[in-house]
């Protein structure tokens, strides 16, 4: 079994820290490079209830790219797999999450996979509702049903620092609706986009949103089936192939843990059957994910074989 007591996993912290000197925060979003690069904190969450944990686990970021897991897993149920997939692929890409190249150069024009920011959009376009507020409503509601805990929320300072420097998005979605993936108007999405990039919660809490997704859709503390096994098994198998943007082969083999990241340096991850992961390092490596949190997985996963593969 995985670390017993808080004092163990705070070696491997202390060692993996040493990385975020290597780092940088994500200051191209203004509100992310508030950030301090030398924190790293970590919890582990069984299926008992226990968590061990390390670091300042009660200090919150923004999900950012992780919502793009739990989006993806609310779609799924409400549209089913057939209407989904035939908007958004299911292939990894070699290119940034924030790529357009690949859309210019398939045909159709359909983003290859939910974890760029292009197929993550148009999951986001798919939320059901009749208005931004009731949208991300529903979106909110299914976070705090995955953590057990209705005072979740998002962030507004980074919600609005996001819509403002968002164009990159923008050009996104004016691609996809000249190509009839998306319908709707520009504005309305991202902002949708940019609140459910700013849900808010700390590493305890993502911790419990990985263990649902490692057992398979179900809260075992409250013996809650929160979505079926196939939706489950669909979004860990996207965290394998692209949960860690454009290093997801390499963190594959060296680390073998369906894991999400973003770039607020939160790292989700989910080891089937057994215990879900909160990280949280906002120093980032070159492709947009924690540093630290990185070598922290590592370290984990060679110590105690945790590799799925």
């Amino acid at each position: 079994m995985l670390c017993q007591t808080n004092d163990e996993l705070k070696e491997f912290v202390m060692e993996a820290k040493k990385c975020t000197k290597k780092g940088k925060v994500a200051d191209y979003i203004p509100s992310l490079g508030k950030a301090n690069p030398e924190d790293l904190s970590i919890a582990i969450h069984y299926p008992n209830g226990n968590c061990v944990e390390a670091g300042d686990i009660e200090k919150k970021f923004t999900l950012q790219s992780i919502s793009k897991v739990i989006s993806l897993a609310l779609v799924l149920m409400d549209r089913g797999t057939d209407y989904v997939f035939e908007r958004v692929g299911m292939e990894p890409t070699g290119d940034p999450f924030n790529s357009i190249a690949k859309l210019e150069t398939m045909a159709p024009a359909k983003p290859l996979n939910p974890m760029i920011n292009a197929g993550a959009l148009v999951v986001t376009h798919m939320i059901k509702g009749n208005s931004v507020e009731e949208r991300f409503q529903r979106l909110l509601s299914f976070v705090q049903e995955l953590v057990n805990d209705t005072n979740i929320s998002f962030c507004e300072e980074v919600a609005r620092s996001e819509f403002k420097t968002s164009n990159l998005n923008r050009a996104l979605v004016y691609f996809l609706k000249q190509h009839n993936i998306i319908d709707e108007d520009v504005e309305p999405l991202i902002d949708l986009y940019t609140k459910q990039c700013a849900i808010e919660m700390n590493c305890y809490d993502l911790s419990k949103i990985g263990l649902v997704f490692a057992m398979d859709g179900v809260d075992p503390e409250t013996g809650k089936r929160i979505m079926p096994i196939d939706i489950a098994r669909i979004c860990k198998t996207f965290m394998v192939t692209c949960g860690m943007y454009n290093a997801s082969g390499e963190f594959a083999i060296k680390v073998g843990i369906p894991s999400k990241s973003g770039v607020s340096g939160g790292i989700m991850g989910a080891v089937p059957g057994r215990f879900g992961i909160g990280i949280f390092g906002p120093a980032l490596d070159d492709k947009g994910n924690s540093i630290a949190g990185i070598k922290l997985l590592e370290l984990l996963s060679q110590n105690y074989h945790l590799s799925m593969f």
